[in-house]
């Protein structure tokens, strides 16, 4: 699991980087904690699904789940 959240992660910082909001405008919109949203950005923390999916939405994403490796037999 480790690496899903850490490429949903990924996805969202870029995604940040990306959009013309300012961190208090992102967690404004987001209903997340500035502090918390600035301590993610700089990968200081990770978050939980639910503020992901909050994140996602207010930057107009869509979360899906990664899909799965196919096992080699």
């Amino acid at each position: 699991m480790g690496g899903r959240r850490a490429d949903i992660e990924g996805q969202l910082r870029r995604a940040i980087e990306k959009s013309p909001l300012t961190q208090y405008q992102l967690a404004k919109v987001s209903g997340i904690n500035k502090g918390i949203l600035s301590r993610f950005i700089r990968g200081e923390r990770t978050i939980t699904l639910a503020t992901a999916a909050r994140l996602a939405e207010a930057l107009d994403l869509e979360l899906r789940p990664a899909s799965k490796p196919e096992r080699q037999r």
